[in-house]
């Protein structure tokens, strides 16, 4: 297990890891845009609800003063209905005017509609406690009903020329006037000064008395008024022979405006009363009594029914520019965090990953490393690279390395060839059959190595063809100490094997003689005389287990993890007495892997050496 494969696996803590931050800063964002929506929704629904609210409130009270205006000039319902349709189309709703009995007297939905379950308001200008024209809340009578105190062209026009007479000698005193018209037809001059004006009130009076006395139209009203309010007045104690200040019975004015009642009402019996009890009888007693005056010139009591408009919509309204700016302030908000955190997110992330591209994109020979700066995937991915970089390093100084020992390996047998030629063309030695058999040993040698190199080649390059078979172990242990019997015997070691059960090998019975060859070999080489080298055979679940042991120098600790390598060897002076060409040990590796198998080598330094090969099983023939 080599380091980077165990870093890659690390495990990450979970608020560390890329997945998680990707997905906090989108929550983040989501948060944001649903808390953002949702406040904007609220208070831009919130505003428009209020907005439509008074929209339709006013509407309504426009209608209902329209409609109480209508009744207050006319004495029946005869010709509203244009104007029903008016107001309708002007305000989206529906309107329906209805006597007491929900008879119909007007409708701007089409005839058969069903009308809403209750009214809105009843039009009663004689009673409009809902209408807020000035004066009507305090007299309830709409003051556009006028009737009999409706003045002639000719009583209007002497009331004109007084009121211009009267604002221009205001003017000379420096007053501002403005001249304002009663429904009855009446000229009020209005100061923007009341004190001043009520100075110079006797001084530019003279003249013009018939601003502040009834005409003779009024007059003559005020007397029926006073006669109808007689039985009233009698009956609270009243004098009902007390003449009526002028003002306190005209329509459009109130009893109770600022012209003050007669202060010379008397208790019937010559007593004094307490004033303000006989003034507000009186009061009682002349708006009971205009009412019924004024009844037979408006139209009758009829109920005002209010709904949605013809086309079943409802009432209208537009956003405000205040709510518009609302929804793009709100989305540039959203916008502007959105950025700012994918900005600040995607910069981290893309930091180490630029690194990353720096690094790969350095010359092989510079080896860049990339600093680790953070513990999610980026950083493994960081480590990866650098370990990546690491064994790139290493396998480049072992190419270097190879070369070179290839360089040596083949150059030893040749110059020693080129050598022992030279000097026989020269005629200095004779071509004897020992100088043949030893420029024959070197070809050999020669032979080994290449072959060797081209067994790794194929090995590496993932062509090596291996024909497998059942194989018994006991036949392979004794065909390997057949062939290397003479060898050892020459070297004064002894060669055993041992077999545990009768264990069968799924193997090249060729390719696995010729890695426990290089064992043997190996074994002989590094083993003293009168030594002992072991083949072992034994089951091991799905794996068969082989080894060779000897009871030579061993190898030194931090010699064991390389003796694998290519061309390696304890001894640095690489001499053929005490090695091969180091290429041994790194083909039974490959051997193995080939197999599917695993090599391993342990030593005790002075004790020996034991080389493991796990290879897979195979079922005895005739067993299955």
């Amino acid at each position: 297990m080599n380091p980077a494969g165990t870093r890659t696996r690390t495990r990450i803590p979970l608020r560390k890891r890329l997945l998680v931050r990707l997905l906090i800063a989108s929550v983040l964002i989501a948060v944001c845009s649903v808390a953002a929506t949702a406040w904007l929704a609220v208070t831009t629904t919130t505003r428009a609800l209020r907005e439509e609210q008074g929209q339709a409130l006013a509407d309504d009270m426009d209608i209902l003063a329209q409609l109480s205006g209508y009744a207050a000039a006319h004495p029946d319902w005869t010709g509203v209905e244009a104007t029903v349709r008016d107001l309708s189309a002007r305000t989206g709703r529906r309107i329906a005017l209805t006597t007491a009995d929900r008879t119909p007297l007007a409708d701007s939905a089409p005839r058969g509609t069903p009308l809403p379950p209750s009214a809105a308001a009843t039009v009663d200008p004689l009673r409009t406690d809902t209408y807020s024209e000035p004066g009507a809340q305090l007299s309830g009578t709409d003051p556009r009903v006028v009737g009999p105190y409706r003045l002639t062209p000719n009583e209007r026009a002497e009331l004109d020329g007084a009121a211009r007479a009267r604002q221009r000698c205001l003017s000379r005193y420096g007053i501002d006037t403005t001249v304002t018209r009663t429904p009855s037809g009446r000229p009020v001059v209005t100061g923007t000064d009341s004190t001043t004006s009520g100075y110079l009130a006797e001084e530019c009076g003279d003249g013009q008395r018939q601003l502040d006395t009834p005409m003779p139209t009024e007059g003559k009203a005020l007397t029926a008024l006073q006669e109808r309010a007689g039985g009233c007045l009698t009956r609270a104690g009243l004098d009902p022979g007390t003449p009526l200040l002028f003002g306190a019975g005209l329509p459009g004015t109130s009893v109770r405006s600022p012209t003050p009642a007669p202060a010379f009402v008397k208790v019937a019996g010559g007593r004094d009363g307490d004033g303000k009890a006989a003034l507000h009888a009186a009061q009682t007693c002349l708006e009971s009594a205009r009412r019924v005056q004024l009844d037979p010139y408006v139209a009758p009591v009829a109920e005002l029914f209010l709904g949605v408009g013809d086309d079943g919509a409802a009432p209208r309204w537009v956003m405000s520019p205040a709510n518009k700016a609302k929804v793009v302030g709100a989305a540039g908000l959203v916008l502007a965090v959105t950025v700012a955190v994918t900005v600040v997110v995607a910069t981290r992330l893309v930091r180490p990953l630029r690194a990353l591209t720096e690094a790969a994109g350095q010359p092989p020979d510079r080896h860049a490393r990339v600093p680790v700066t953070t513990r999610d995937e980026t950083g493994l991915l960081a480590e990866a690279f650098n370990d990546l970089a690491e064994r790139r390093e290493r396998l480049e100084a072992q190419r270097k390395a190879f070369v070179s020992d290839v360089a040596h390996e083949l150059r030893s047998p040749l110059t020693n060839i080129r050598g022992w030629l030279e000097v026989a063309r020269d005629g200095l030695v004779e071509p004897d059959t020992e100088l043949l058999g030893a420029l024959h040993e070197e070809a050999l040698l020669l032979q080994r190595v290449i072959d060797d190199l081209r067994d790794l080649a194929a090995a590496d390059a993932g062509t090596l063809r291996l024909h497998r078979e059942p194989v018994p172990a006991d036949d392979l242990l004794a065909q390997v100490t057949a062939a290397h019997r003479v060898a050892a015997d020459s070297a004064g070691v002894r060669l055993r094997t041992e077999t545990e059960g009768a264990p069968w090998l799924d193997a090249d019975p060729v390719r696995l003689r010729q890695a426990l060859g290089n064992l043997v070999t190996n074994a002989v080489r590094h083993t003293p005389p009168d030594g002992t080298v072991t083949l072992t055979a034994r089951g091991d679940g799905e794996r068969v287990v082989l080894e060779v042991a000897d009871t030579g120098t061993g190898i030194a600790a931090e010699d064991l993890p390389r003796v694998f390598e290519r061309f390696w060897r304890a001894e640095k002076s690489r001499s053929r007495r005490t090695g091969g060409s180091g290429l041994g040990l790194p083909i039974v590796r490959q051997l193995t892997d080939a197999h599917g198998g695993t090599a391993q080598a342990a030593s005790t330094p002075g004790a020996g050496s034991v080389f493991t090969l796990r290879l897979p099983a195979a079922t005895a023939p005739g067993d299955g």
